[in-house]
C-alpha cells in the first residue's frame, strides 16, 4: 500500500516558507530594464544561439517570490511556477496581482509530478529544491522529461564541505528535540549568539543575510530532510538521470588558472588532470563550497550552442557582454594596476583580476555590440594579447559571449 502520510517537507514549508518573503520587486525590475543584462542572462546559457525573449519558463520550488520575479523580468516569456508548499504559492499570487503579471502561470504541485503540465520548457530554474525532495532522482529526471531537447536547466544543490558547520547544528538540534515553534527557534537563535567564533558555522552566519530571519533559521537547521552533493556525486547525479553537465553558472571558483591557486607549484600539475578532476580538487582546496550552481542539458540535446566558447576557432567575431555582477574598482590599485575587476556574486576574495592600461583600453570597449576584433582593432591592440584577455574575462565570469553569430 502506498504511503499516504503528508511530506514533512511540504508541511515544513507551509509554516516556515523559504526564502523569506517580500513586499515587492521594484529594485529586480529596474535592474531588468538594462537590455544587457538579460542578454548576459540568456548568452551564460545558450552562447551559439540567437537572442529570444518568448522562452517558456519553469521554476519548480519557486518559493514566494523566485517565479514572480522571472515574470516580472521576462514580460516576452511565459512562466510556470509550482511549489509543494500552499503558503509560497499564496505570496506568489499575491505578487502576481500587485504587478499584474498576466504572463505567470502558478500551480501548487511536486517536483516529481512536473509531467503533469503537459508541456515542454526552453529553461528550467530549480534552485534550494530537488536536494529536499525524498528521492531526488525522481524529481530531476521528471524535470528532464519537460526540457526541451534545446533547452537549459539551472540547477542549484547544496554542497558538503562549507555545509559541515550546518549539520553539526542540524544534529545537534536533533539531540535536544527542538522543534519549530516560535519559542524554539527564538531560544535557537539566542544560543546561536554564544557559538564558539570558531565553530564551522559561525562564519556561514556572520556572512548570512538570512541569519536573523526564523524561516531562514529554520530552513538551515531545522529542515526535515536536505542533501548535498559532492563534485564527483552532482556530476553522477546529472548523467544517471540522462543529462549533461554544460557549465558552471559561476565557474572561476571551480577553474585552477582562476585566483590564488593558479600562482601554486600546483597550478600544472591541476592543469594537466582531466578537467571533471580539476573541479572536483578546487571544491577540496577551496574548503567552503556551500552550494553548486549548474546549468545542464539533455543527454539527446540538438542544440548547437558553443559549451566552451574559448575553445571555438570563431572566438574573434564572438561578442563580448559584460555579466551583471561585474565590478570595475578604481580606488587603492595595486601597484601598476589601471583597474581591478571582481565579481560581486564570487564569495572567494582571490577571484580579482587585476587590469594594466592595455587591458583596462580593452574592457572600456566592451559595449555588448562590437565583436572582439573590433575592440582589439580599434585600440590597435595585438589580437594574441587582446584573445588572451577576453578569454581570462571569460574564465573570471566577467563575460559571456555572443557567439550566434560567429563567423558570419
Amino acid at each position: 500500500m502506498a504511503d499516504s502520510s503528508p511530506d514533512p517537507i511540504q508541511e515544513f514549508y507551509n509554516r516556515h516558507p523559504y526564502p523569506p518573503a517580500v513586499d515587492n520587486l521594484d529594485r529586480a525590475r529596474d535592474e531588468w530594464r538594462d537590455g544587457n543584462r538579460r542578454r548576459a542572462e540568456y548568452h551564460l546559457l545558450w552562447p551559439g544561439k540567437a537572442d529570444r525573449a518568448d522562452l517558456q519558463i519553469l521554476v519548480a520550488g519557486c518559493g514566494t517570490w523566485q517565479a514572480a520575479k522571472y515574470a516580472l523580468c521576462h514580460p516576452d516569456a511565459h512562466i510556470v511556477g509550482i511549489d509543494v508548499s500552499a503558503t509560497s504559492i499564496e505570496h506568489t499570487r499575491k505578487l502576481q496581482q500587485q504587478y499584474g503579471l498576466r504572463n505567470l502561470e502558478i500551480r501548487q504541485l511536486p517536483i516529481e509530478r512536473a509531467g503533469e503540465l503537459q508541456r515542454q520548457f526552453d529553461l528550467i530554474v530549480s534552485t534550494g529544491v530537488i536536494h529536499h525532495l525524498a528521492d531526488p532522482d525522481a524529481g530531476l529526471a521528471a524535470l528532464r522529461e519537460v526540457l526541451t531537447r534545446a533547452g537549459a536547466m539551472y540547477l542549484m544543490v547544496y554542497a558538503p564541505y562549507g555545509r559541515v558547520g550546518v549539520y553539526m547544528l542540524q544534529q545537534y538540534c536533533r539531540r535536544l528535540g527542538i522543534g519549530t515553534s516560535d519559542a524554539e527557534i527564538r531560544d535557537l537563535a539566542a544560543a546561536l549568539e554564544s557559538l564558539p567564533q570558531h565553530h564551522p558555522l559561525a562564519a556561514l552566519l556572520r556572512g548570512s543575510r538570512d541569519a536573523r530571519d526564523p524561516d531562514a533559521l529554520a530552513d538551515a537547521l531545522l529542515n526535515p530532510r536536505d542533501r548535498a552533493y559532492s563534485v564527483p556525486e552532482l556530476f553522477e547525479f546529472i548523467e544517471r538521470n540522462s543529462l549533461t553537465f554544460g557549465r558552471w553558472y559561476w565557474q572561476a571558483p571551480y577553474v585552477p588558472r582562476c585566483g590564488a591557486i593558479a600562482k601554486t607549484p600546483h597550478a600544472k600539475l591541476l592543469a594537466s588532470i582531466p578537467q571533471r578532476e580539476q573541479f572536483a580538487a578546487m571544491e577540496l582546496w577551496r574548503g567552503t563550497m556551500t552550494a553548486h550552481s549548474v546549468v545542464v542539458r539533455r543527454n539527446d540535446a540538438d542544440d548547437e550552442s558553443t559549451p566552451v566558447p574559448t575553445d571555438d576557432e570563431r572566438f574573434s567575431s564572438f561578442v563580448p557582454i559584460r555579466l551583471p555582477w561585474t565590478q570595475l574598482v578604481q580606488e587603492r590599485l595595486p601597484a601598476g594596476a589601471s583597474g581591478v575587476l571582481l565579481n560581486r556574486s564570487h564569495p572567494f576574495p582571490d577571484l580579482i583580476l587585476p587590469l594594466d592600461a592595455v587591458d583596462k583600453q580593452l574592457f572600456d570597449g566592451i559595449d555588448g555590440r562590437r565583436r572582439v576584433e573590433e575592440i582589439a582593432g580599434r585600440l590597435s591592440a595585438d589580437g594574441s594579447r587582446a584573445r588572451a584577455f577576453f578569454e581570462k574575462l571569460w574564465w573570471y565570469d566577467q563575460v559571456v559571449f555572443d557567439a550566434s553569430n560567429g563567423g558570419d
